[in-house]
C-alpha cells in the first residue's frame, strides 16, 4: 500500500524552476507543505501567493556559504520539521573541457556537489532525532554514463551518484532513506548551453521529457511503504541515444 504524503512537510532546492517546480506541484498536490527553497525571491513571492498557504519561500543562494548554511535552520524555524529533503538545485556545463573556464567549474561542482552535501549533512541530525526522513536527490543519466560532451557536468553527477549510495547506507539504520532520480534531457533552463545541434536533434526526434514526468518519479519513490527504498530512478526519453 502506498504511503501518503499527506501532512508531511518537504523542502525543495531550486524549487522556482524546471524540475524543482514541478515536483513542488506535486508534493502540494499530494497533500504536503513544501518550502520552495530557492535563491530568486520574486519568482518565490510570486508562487507562493499563487499557490497558498502550503508554500513557503525560502530565499536560499546555495553558492553563498552563509546562505546554504542557513538554510535548513531557516526552514525548521519555519515548518518545525522537514520530513523530506529533495536536494535538486543544479547547473550545467557543456562542451570541451579546454572551451571551459575555472570559474563556470567552480560554480558547478559548488553548486551540483557542495551544496547538496552540505544540505544532506545539515538535515540528517533532525531526521535522526525523529527516526524518519526522506533525502531525494536530482542526479541524472550522466552520473550513469561518460558522456563526452559535457565531463564537467557528468562528473558532477558521478559524485552524487556516489555520495548517494553512500549515504543510503550509512543512514538506513536509523529510518531515513535516500535516493536519487536521473532524468534523461529535461526541458528546462539548464539545456542552454548544449550545442545547438544537439539540442535541435533532440527536440525533432522526441529525446527531451517534461520536468513533470521526472516529478512523478519523485511522487513514486516518496510514496512507497516504508519499508522500501527506491535508490535509484533512471528516466529516459524513450528515442533518447544513450
Amino acid at each position: 500500500m502506498a504511503e501518503s504524503i499527506q501532512g508531511k512537510v518537504a523542502a525543495v532546492t531550486g524549487a522556482a524552476s524546471g524540475i524543482g517546480l514541478a515536483t513542488t506541484e506535486a508534493l502540494l498536490k499530494a497533500g504536503a507543505t513544501v518550502a520552495m527553497v530557492d535563491r530568486d525571491e520574486k519568482a518565490l513571492n510570486e508562487l507562493t501567493g499563487k499557490f497558498g498557504d502550503k508554500a513557503i519561500a525560502q530565499v536560499t543562494d546555495l553558492l553563498d556559504a552563509e546562505s546554504c548554511d542557513a538554510m535548513v535552520p531557516e526552514v525548521l524555524q519555519k515548518t518545525g520539521r522537514i520530513d523530506v529533503l529533495h536536494c535538486n538545485a543544479g547547473t550545467y556545463i557543456g562542451g570541451d573541457l579546454d572551451e571551459t573556464n575555472n570559474a563556470a567549474i567552480d560554480r558547478m561542482l559548488n553548486l551540483n556537489v557542495n551544496a547538496v552535501m552540505k544540505n544532506v549533512r545539515d538535515v540528517i541530525p533532525h531526521m535522526k532525532e525523529r527516526g524518519t526522513g526522506d533525502i531525494v536527490v536530482t542526479c541524472s543519466v550522466a552520473g550513469h554514463t561518460a558522456v563526452s560532451w559535457e565531463p564537467v557536468y557528468s562528473g558532477s553527477k558521478w559524485a552524487m551518484t556516489c555520495f548517494v549510495q553512500a549515504m543510503r547506507r550509512q543512514l538506513m539504520g536509523h529510518g531515513i532513506r535516500v535516493g536519487q532520480v536521473s532524468p534523461g534531457p529535461v526541458i528546462s533552463a539548464l539545456l542552454a548551453d548544449w550545442p545547438e545541434e544537439n539540442l535541435r536533434k533532440a527536440k525533432e526526434n522526441g529525446s527531451l521529457i517534461e520536468p513533470t514526468e521526472v516529478a512523478d518519479a519523485v511522487i513514486f519513490m516518496l510514496t512507497r511503504p516504508r519499508n522500501v527504498t527506491i535508490r535509484d530512478v533512471v528516466v529516459l526519453p524513450t528515442n533518447f541515444d544513450i
